[in-house]
């Protein structure tokens, strides 16, 4: 009998408890103890994940859920070892690694991505940098600054209002436009917007040195409106919620 090196008792400890079913544990090793390791790390993944992922849990039946994060855990090779980022490996498995199965509702990569931003923003070490920043900038004016804590996202689906009794078999015709964002409060918000708002948001993140107006004057073109100011007006609105939800931070000049 070949004596094992410790390298390898480790990575056989490792694969038996990330695939007990397939993976024999090294010899040596009551089963009732490996019994508690395997319970123990397979119950915090899967734990962590229906708290990162509450929609998609109430979507499956315990069996395919369970069967789901088996598959994950077995087969997935983590990229980070953090624990935190164990939603971003699941998303990464759900794009790259899982075949589809008959209980996949459609749109389910989109809904796993709406629902790890709201943990990536509740994690995230970004901070709301005013410096040189005006407040009460005028944001026609100036250059509307958005708060890194803002993601304007577009889905297909509409991932904000999927749920269990909620799941559209087929691609809308119009995609969801949505602002991700963490407010003053440590809070994730989102806000619905339509596809100006969006194109906005895309202009004004984009070029640094672009006003308020010229946006909109730019997707006045675009649109090819005959009345630029009714475009004008409302997207100066639209911009001053945006600030009063602490999306927009204030404004500056370049």
């Amino acid at each position: 009998m070949v004596k094992q090196s410790l390298k390898e008792i480790q990575f056989a400890f490792a694969a038996h408890l990330r695939d007990p079913e397939n993976k024999p544990a090294p010899e040596g090793i009551e089963d009732r103890r490996m019994g508690i390791y395997r319970d123990l790390i397979y119950n915090n993944i899967e734990g962590f994940l229906s708290k990162g992922f509450p929609v998609i849990r109430s979507i499956y039946t315990d069996e395919n859920w369970h069967r789901m994060v088996r598959d994950f855990f077995s087969q997935h090779k983590s990229q980070s070892p953090y624990f935190l980022e164990i939603s971003q490996e699941f998303l990464a498995y759900l794009q790259n690694e899982r075949e589809a199965q008959p209980e996949d509702p459609a749109g389910l990569l989109e809904l796993a991505h709406y629902e790890w931003v709201e943990l990536a923003l509740n994690v995230s070490e970004e901070n709301n940098d005013l410096e040189g920043i005006d407040a009460n900038g005028d944001l026609l004016t100036g250059h509307p600054v958005f708060s890194p804590l803002a993601w304007s996202l577009a889905y297909s689906f509409p991932v904000h209002k999927m749920a269990a009794d909620y799941l559209p078999e087929q691609t809308p015709e119009q995609p969801s436009y949505l602002v991700v964002y963490r407010n003053r409060n440590d809070e994730v918000k989102f806000m619905e917007i339509n596809p100006v708002t969006a194109r906005l948001f895309d202009l004004l993140d984009n070029d640094r040195c672009m006003t308020g107006r010229q946006a909109l004057e730019q997707i006045v073109l675009e649109m090819n409106h005959p009345n630029p100011e009714v475009v004008i007006n409302g997207g100066l609105s639209t911009l001053q919620e945006l600030q009063s939800n602490g999306v927009i931070l204030g404004t500056s000049h370049q």
